[in-house]
């Protein structure tokens, strides 16, 4: 009798228990991982990928053509760990009938969370005040130190009100928010509803927006979409925050209208590049709050992201329907 032949699986990098587990406990896999918290060499990606049959990956692997050239027609799955699929060649990946899932609203709420986190931070000035706190900066109550801008009675404007647009939406609403405004490819009329949002252009939800949070998909369309028209369009007092993809916004102007004062103060969870340089000038500019892309990062969340991606993965070598798939 003939063994068995295991299919050959590799992983880019260390990954949450549960989704290890998950991969462990494959008894028709063959599991290879990249053992390090960083980011895998190029040269001992192409190394783990060549004749593998399944591809585990994050969203800081770039899977292209050229590498899906040295993976080799054995290649039948790819998964993410990840809800963003800009770093996959999706049109050379269709072409070559390989299958993708990915890990859609499992996030959602942690990503929502750091969200409203990261925009009360920054209009509230929290990282200068803790500075202020620690060089002896304080030295009384003053009644305009420090102050900021608060979202009672305040319009929110939300670019792409998605699963995790509309879960923001709904964790801002009980701080008094008066007024949601949204854009996006098309009108949304049922997922606006719950927020009596209204659908208007880019520029019109640049001018009349307090607070801006930037929570669509990158695509061609929305590369560099908020630019220096955008920031100029934005009130002198508005409040910036992105936490979808670095490459939507231009960092150079956002950096302009941030050092002279034509907008109030940005947050980003999400840089280009990713991690950002430590003389980058969006570093030096204390209304400028920069994370390092954590808006999953809860324990609970990053496990169910790891299982879901393990299955995703293995139920795609089997012929299986994939608990999350990306049609192509």
């Amino acid at each position: 009798m003939r063994p068995v032949r295991l299919m050959k699986v590799f992983v880019t990098r260390r990954i949450p228990p549960e989704g290890r587990a998950a991969l462990a406990r494959a008894a028709d896999c063959e599991v290879e991982q990249w053992d390090s918290d960083e980011p895998i060499p190029d040269k001992e990606l192409e190394r783990g990928v060549a004749g593998a049959h399944g591809l585990l990956c994050l969203l800081s692997d770039r899977v292209d053509k050229r590498l899906l050239d040295v993976a080799g027609a054995n290649l039948k799955v790819i998964s993410t760990l990840s809800v963003g699929v800009d770093h996959l060649a999706l049109d050379e990946i269709k072409k070559r009938g390989i299958r993708v899932g990915y890990t859609p609203d499992v996030l959602t709420d942690a990503t929502a969370e750091l969200a409203v986190s990261l925009l009360l931070s920054t209009c509230r000035r929290l990282p200068e005040a803790i500075e202020e706190v620690k060089n002896g900066g304080w030295t009384s109550w003053k009644p305009l130190w420090l102050c900021g801008y608060g979202l009672t009675h305040s319009t929110v404007g939300i670019i792409g009100l998605g699963r995790i647009g509309q879960a923001i939406a709904r964790r801002l609403k009980p701080f008094g928010v008066q007024r949601f405004l949204y854009t996006g490819r098309q009108p949304r009329p049922e997922d606006a509803a719950e927020f009596q949002a209204e659908f208007v252009s880019t520029p019109e939800l640049a001018a009349q927006s307090d607070f801006v949070v930037v929570a669509c998909s990158l695509t061609p369309a929305t590369k560099g979409l908020c630019n220096k028209d955008f920031f100029q369009k934005m009130k002198e007092t508005a409040v910036f925050v992105n936490i979808s993809r670095g490459d939507v916004v231009n960092q150079d102007d956002l950096y302009q209208a941030l050092a002279s004062g034509q907008i109030a103060a940005a947050g980003l969870d999400v840089t280009t590049p990713e991690p950002l340089p430590t003389n980058h000038p969006l570093l030096t500019l204390k209304n400028c709050v920069i994370l390092p892309h954590i808006g999953s990062a809860t324990h609970r969340t990053r496990n169910t992201m790891s299982l879901l991606a393990a299955n995703n993965l293995l139920a795609g070598l089997r012929g299986e329907p994939m608990p999350s798939e990306l049609k192509l």
